[in-house]
């Protein structure tokens, strides 16, 4: 094998004497965890466009503000005391 053409495998960092998990609690904050975790898998095709969350946020913010303009024109529908519309 060539030296330039081999990959050097980067070393595992080692686990340090002064950890200690003996009093760890497999899953403790896993429950509060999803109840609060916003995390979004974005398809492949999607990621494509949005690169990273701000562009993400920019995006759906736009989004939101283009709703609340739509459902503030649309006119509430009356009928007049007879049930024909005017």
């Amino acid at each position: 094998m060539n030296e330039k053409t081999t990959k050097h495998k980067v070393a595992e960092p080692e686990m340090r004497s002064e950890y200690n998990f003996s009093g760890g609690v497999r899953g403790k904050y896993y429950k509060r965890y999803m109840e609060s975790s916003n995390v979004v898998v974005l398809e492949p095709d999607v990621h494509k466009r949005f690169k990273n969350s701000s562009a993400v946020n920019k995006a759906l913010r736009s989004l939101i503000r283009t709703e609340g303009r739509t459902q503030a024109r649309r006119p509430a529908r009356t009928r007049t005391k007879g049930g024909a519309r005017r």
